[in-house]
């Protein structure tokens, strides 16, 4: 039987009593049929499951109790950040979704040269939130516990001359290097960057060398932004990370 877990942005503790978020409550009563006295799991990303029991059932909203608390060691030991180029719609939600499932530790969300997503404002917070629930849905679902860092976009050249992971990869159809040829060490981390629809230019692939940056392909066929990077999580994970030895 499939458990229950749900993200919350609360300080969880045992024996502690919380009013859930509206949606929450919804999931759990009106979608799932819970009643008082049903039991299932909270977590807010500090690394712990907490076992809850529901208490009350209310049309908008639902009281529980934590009654205890695990450790969930889910994370992968290879650190990666995946640096998206901006792209349209439900692709951002594919990728973060999938990538979370995947074990990415953190996300950059990177504007490019051929970006045509343009966020400001309002609207960048109101994705922003979005995609922060995207994220914790996707750690309900895969059993993760750490919730991945999402950073908030920036220029691609800002977020390269600051990344300072062990190994900095662009993924380039034409790129020196393939994964055949990586070499990782214990405690090395990874930066992949991959470009929006229109992928990374000539520009934008000088900007990433020049700060340390180095061109991965990952076989004869061009990939799409919203399949390129999930490829490259998941041979990296097979190879160096989850799967890896």
């Amino acid at each position: 039987m499939r458990t229950i877990r749900c993200h919350v942005d609360q300080p969880l503790a045992i024996g502690r009593r919380l009013d859930l978020p509206e949606d929450t409550s919804t999931h759990l009563v009106r979608v799932l049929r819970l009643a008082p006295g049903d039991r299932f799991e909270l977590f807010n990303g500090d690394g712990y499951d907490y076992a809850a029991r529901l208490l009350s059932a209310a049309k908008r909203g639902a009281e529980a109790e934590v009654l205890s608390r695990e450790p969930v060691a889910r994370e992968s030991g290879l650190h990666i950040t995946l640096a998206q180029g901006l792209a349209r719609g439900e692709k951002m939600d594919l990728v973060l979704q999938k990538a979370t499932e995947l074990g990415v530790a953190a996300f950059a969300t990177v504007v490019s040269e051929r970006t045509e997503v343009k966020l400001d404002g309002e609207r960048a917070a109101k994705r922003m939130a979005h995609w922060q629930g995207v994220v914790a849905a996707a750690c309900e679902q895969s059993g993760r516990a750490v919730l991945p860092a999402l950073a908030e976009p920036v220029a691609l050249a800002e977020y390269a001359s600051r990344e300072s992971a062990t190994h900095r990869l662009a993924l380039d159809p034409s790129g020196e290097l393939d994964l055949r040829g990586l070499t990782l060490k214990p405690g090395d981390t990874v930066a992949l960057v991959v470009g929006p629809e229109g992928g990374l230019s000539e520009r934008d692939l000088a900007t990433l060398r020049a700060a340390g940056f180095r061109g991965l392909r990952l076989g004869p066929r061009v990939l799409r932004t919203e399949t390129a990077g999930l490829a490259a999580i998941a041979a990296l994970q097979v190879l160096h990370g989850d799967l890896a030895g």
